[in-house]
């Protein structure tokens, strides 16, 4: 709906100019407001695009050294060698799986010297969902702000249209269109990515959530064959 909104509104536009379509021109007969509605429309482009670029980066270097992590971590847990598991982990810091099971790896060890065998396991399920918060959130940073402009550039761009109508009334439409069709071309993108990123997310937290749930079934066995 709202990418067909603005399509008529830049059809209706450029109908309007004709052949003579100038946005220096169109730009020049701008009222102030107008110009200043565009300005934010234009920040908050480059800023969505900087955290859709940012996140998309995040997300494959996260996804490539997971893989890695995982198939390199797996020999060194079956052979009890916990300490170039941790190795390995601080070599894929980009890897969402390696940091939690780091941490995880980290805590065991701290509290195996310590503490009994049923709260060394509950030391380290401590450790390890404190390790998945902390990445979520780490995954997470700038969608919000996504999800803030996905919903408000449409009402940016409605008030500079009420501004461009109401100075219809002394000329042209033109303005009213291009604030218009500029605030949705901000916000469905916007919306786009948000929804995009938000799966990315909920499938790193399950992969997460899962390397944490076999971590912790390691430890009883490792604690449990040391009886």
């Amino acid at each position: 709906m709202l990418a067909n909104v603005a399509v008529w509104a830049l059809n209706t536009w450029v109908f309007q100019a004709g052949s003579s379509w100038d946005l220096r021109a169109m730009w020049g007969t701008m009222s102030i407001i107008a110009k200043v509605v565009v300005g934010i429309l234009f920040l908050l482009s480059a800023w969505s695009l900087g955290v859709m670029i940012d996140r998309a980066l995040m997300y494959s270097a996260a996804r490539k050294q997971s893989r890695v992590f995982v198939q390199q971590v797996a020999g060194a847990l079956r052979e009890g060698k916990l300490d170039e598991a941790i190795s390995i982990a601080e070599r894929n810091k980009k890897s969402h799986i390696a940091k939690v099971v780091a941490t995880g790896l980290s805590e065991f060890q701290t509290a195996s010297a310590q503490v009994s065998d049923a709260e060394v396991i509950e030391a380290a399920k401590r450790g390890l969902e404190r390790s998945v918060a902390i990445v979520h959130a780490e995954m997470k940073r700038g969608l919000s702000g996504l999800a803030t402009i996905g919903s408000t550039a449409p009402f940016v761009g409605l008030f500079g249209t009420v501004i461009g109508i109401i100075n219809a009334f002394k000329g042209g439409i033109s303005e009213a269109l291009i604030t218009t069709a500029l605030g949705l071309l901000v916000a469905v993108p916007a919306v786009w990515a948000f929804n995009y990123f938000t799966n990315k997310v909920e499938a790193f937290d399950v992969e997460m959530d899962n390397s944490s749930m076999e971590l912790i079934n390691y430890f009883i066995t490792r604690r449990g064959g040391k009886k």
